[in-house]
């Protein structure tokens, strides 16, 4: 007997931002599912990473909580003897755990870089996931179930087997699922990608990356991220293969006749510079870290027949903190107790209500000392660590090139948007968590954050060679 729960299936990608979607206007990138999806369904065209580094924002996509509440506050090197890292959400509740305990079978397949050791727990039944996180793209190393593998083969179709695998076993068995699908696609390493698909691009003109001069603040940033025009055929490559990949799984979902009771939602857990503003990478890829609209703003697809508008494209602004409380309004499930959510549902507007008329639309971000507040005409970015703050009209400056923090008549401006940050920061971060002062460096964080201060400033890697590396 079928479930009368729906379905879900997350796919969650790495380093993608908006121009590395079709449907987000780059017209040299292939990604016709993806495209398709979008097409049928609602698309955010503004929509927020809670931080422009993978690991504080996975864990802010399962939680709903700001780095500042949830303590991984930079993406998790490997324990220098081979093993995972830490559990780094020990303590937390996930809309995984919310979905399990109320008749969901959960799994998980690709990357989780969130530690855990060997064990994928919080509410999975099922886990495939790449180990460390990320590496190589062929004979891979996995965890299935706590024990370790080689898996042979592509990544991104060892990911999306396992994935098809599972939502067929569990439609079969007649109940309802969650899928994370974690594609490792498109972080680098931009090599070992199907040929055919790379070699698709030679003429590529790529005028979607512009190669701009080196931004001044890449001093000290991986020489790998750093242009060239077969990295950049890697990266759309990665891409194209990984919505190839997107759309067996949609296929599989038809073929099984249950499309229409299966929500699929897409996402990113960062964005990526490569080339534009002069950066190759993400906020770690300059130091003082940046805030560039491509490195925190990610794509955002919400696909169902029926029940997910069609053709719609919402303007407002969204963040990824607001993506957990809406899942679990879908699932109807309450959200955990005494969590102090910043993020609100946005369920109704994906059902085709008109988009909540509010006075301000504010979205809200940080990593370490870089905090970052977004409204609708204006973004702010205050370095409490090392200066060089930025103020970027937003509406005739999108591109982010005039930097009027430091303009006599804007100081005004900066002030308001100075409180209003720090206000909101001051409801949500807790003191064992707070990030503003632990000197996080963009090189890694090596173990979770134990409520001193002084020790937790040494949680964070001091250089890419430190003996913790990825």
């Amino acid at each position: 007997m079928a479930s009368d729960k729906p379905n879900i299936v997350f796919v969650l990608t790495d380093d993608q931002a908006l121009w590395g979607v079709g449907c987000y206007g780059n017209d040299e990138i292939r990604t016709p599912h993806l495209d398709e999806l979008a097409a049928t369904g609602t698309r955010l065209e503004n929509f927020y990473t809670s931080s422009p580094v993978c690991s504080p924002s996975r864990a802010t996509y399962l939680t709903g909580k700001i780095n500042s509440q949830h303590g991984v506050h930079d993406w998790i090197r490997q324990d220098p003897a081979g093993d995972m890292a830490e559990s780094f959400l020990d303590g937390q509740v996930t809309y995984v755990d919310a979905l399990s305990a109320n008749g969901w079978t959960c799994g998980l397949f690709g990357k989780w870089h969130l530690g855990e050791r060997e064990l994928a727990d919080h509410g999975f039944d099922y886990h495939h996931f790449r180990l460390y996180g990320g590496g190589d793209y062929n004979e891979a190393p996995f965890i299935r179930n706590g024990e370790r593998e080689e898996s042979k083969g592509y990544v991104t179709d060892v990911i999306t087997d396992e994935a098809m695998a599972f939502i067929r076993r569990e439609t079969e068995a007649g109940g309802a699922f969650y899928a994370s699908v974690h594609y490792t696609a498109p972080h680098s390493p931009w090599y070992g990608h199907p040929q055919d698909i790379v070699d698709s691009y030679d003429d590529c003109k790529f005028e979607s990356c512009p190669q701009e001069e080196p931004h001044p603040w890449m001093a000290g940033s991986p020489t790998e991220f750093k242009g060239g025009k077969e990295m950049l055929k890697g990266y759309f490559a990665a891409v194209t293969a990984m919505d190839a990949a997107v759309g067996r799984i949609v296929a599989l979902l038809d073929e099984l006749g249950i499309r229409e009771n299966t929500l699929i939602a897409f996402g990113s857990d960062n964005g990526f510079n490569f080339g534009h503003h002069g950066v190759w990478g993400k906020g770690n890829g300059t130091f003082p870290f940046n805030m560039y609209e491509n490195s925190v703003k990610v794509p955002g697809i919400f696909n169902q027949p029926g029940t997910v508008a069609a053709e719609r494209v919402l303007e407002g602004l969204y963040s990824t903190y607001d993506f957990m409380p809406t899942l679990m309004d879908y699932a109807g499930l309450p959200l955990p107790p005494g969590g102090n959510l910043p993020g609100r549902s946005f369920l109704a507007t994906l059902r085709g209500q008109a988009e909540e008329d509010r006075d301000r639309v504010v979205v809200f971000d940080e990593f370490g000392g870089t905090r970052m507040i977004r409204t609708r005409e204006w973004k702010y970015i205050h370095r409490y660590d090392v200066g060089a703050n930025e103020l970027f009209d937003m509406v005739n400056d999108p591109d982010e090139r005039t930097n009027l923090a430091d303009e006599a008549e804007q100081g005004p401006r900066v002030g308001a948007m100075r409180n209003l940050l720090e206000d909101w920061f001051d409801a949500y971060a807790t003191s064992e968590h707070d990030g503003k002062e632990l000197g996080v460096t963009g090189f890694g964080q090596v173990s979770r954050l134990s409520g001193e201060a002084a020790a937790d400033r040494e949680r964070f890697a001091q250089s890419w060679s430190d003996p913790h590396g990825f």
